[in-house]
């Protein structure tokens, strides 16, 4: 049984812990300075950004980090879903659609219209879940390298 909940102080070493793991499947290089700096803005309530976390038998086991963004055009606020790992042991347990689900209940309570993410093209386990539970849109992302 998978319960899903905000992240705690006491989450610090497991939150690490999965969070270099994701780093790891993206190949980032990821210093623990900056970590440290993801987990203050994490508990930051002016940084915006908030996480969510998968836990298991008492063990967090999966991380959704989060944050709301303008949708000028529309004159509205969605989610933007930063980062979404589950520990590779515990994959098909249903932990990445149950923080998936929450972010999606949050998003409506907060009154946001969409709640939006990018995925690598070759992310394909994750990807099917994706497809399962999101539309897959029309968008390609580009980035201006500062």
């Amino acid at each position: 049984m998978v319960k899903i909940r905000g992240l705690r102080a006491a989450d610090r070493a497991a939150w690490e812990r999965l969070y270099a793991g994701y780093a790891a499947f993206y190949k980032v290089t990821q210093t623990p300075e900056m970590r440290e700096t993801v987990w203050g803005w994490l508990h930051d309530p002016a940084h915006g950004s908030e996480a969510l976390v998968a836990e298991s038998d008492g063990a967090v086991v999966g991380l959704a980090h989060f944050r709301p963004f303008a949708r000028p055009l529309s004159a509205s606020v969605g989610g933007f879903l930063d980062d979404l790992f589950v520990d590779p042991d515990l994959r098909g347990s249903g932990a990445a659609e149950a923080l998936l689900k929450a972010l999606e209940a949050e998003g409506r309570s907060r009154g946001w219209t969409v709640i939006r993410w990018i995925t690598a093209e070759d992310n394909y386990r994750a990807r099917g879940l994706y497809d399962r539970v999101a539309d897959k849109t029309k968008w390609v992302t580009y980035d201006i390298k500062l």
